[in-house]
């Protein structure tokens, strides 16, 4: 880590969105990152979606969503909104829903390590579990360390270096 990628976004299952109340951005297996050598888990980090200047805490998925039972390996970033942003809290359970972004281009940087992907009984306990990621991931994008620092400096950037 820090994992780097460009991409575009495309439609997932939307279980995200209807199920879960805490939409992701699915990203295309065709960018530049080989989906299959990341590692799986739950992670922290930056996005940022086209030339918009606004560079989004994200908490992401990499992996086969277990509680599904997904064949394909995802990756998946859900945008954190600042707390006094009322896209903020306007997901079922409470959590950040922009707009769809399909067919756009989106920078990502995978900054840090949250926990494993792991399966759960029932949805509700993995609302919970997910909750918790989002509010561990805007914490530790708050950081002021170098690599932190650096990372949300190149989803801002239009730097096409992926190292």
């Amino acid at each position: 880590l820090p994992i780097r990628m460009c991409s575009t976004v495309v439609k997932g299952f939307g279980r995200g969105s209807s199920d879960l109340g805490i939409p992701t951005a699915n990203l295309s297996r065709s960018s530049v990152v080989n989906f299959d050598s990341l590692p799986c888990g739950i992670y922290w980090g930056f996005a940022r979606v086209g030339d918009q200047p606004t560079v989004y805490k994200t908490a992401v998925s990499i992996g086969f969503n277990p509680t599904y039972g997904n064949k394909e390996k995802t990756v998946e970033p859900h945008f954190i909104a600042p707390p006094d942003d009322p896209a903020r809290t306007a997901s079922s359970c409470g959590e950040t829903i922009l707009r769809d972004f399909y067919d756009e281009n989106i920078r990502l940087s995978v900054v840090g390590y949250l926990r494993d992907e792991l399966p759960f009984e029932g949805l509700d306990k993995l609302i919970v579990a997910i909750k918790k990621d989002i509010l561990d991931a805007e914490k530790l994008c708050d950081g002021k360390d170098d690599i932190t620092l650096k990372e949300k400096s190149w989803v801002a950037s239009d730097d096409s270096a992926l190292n």
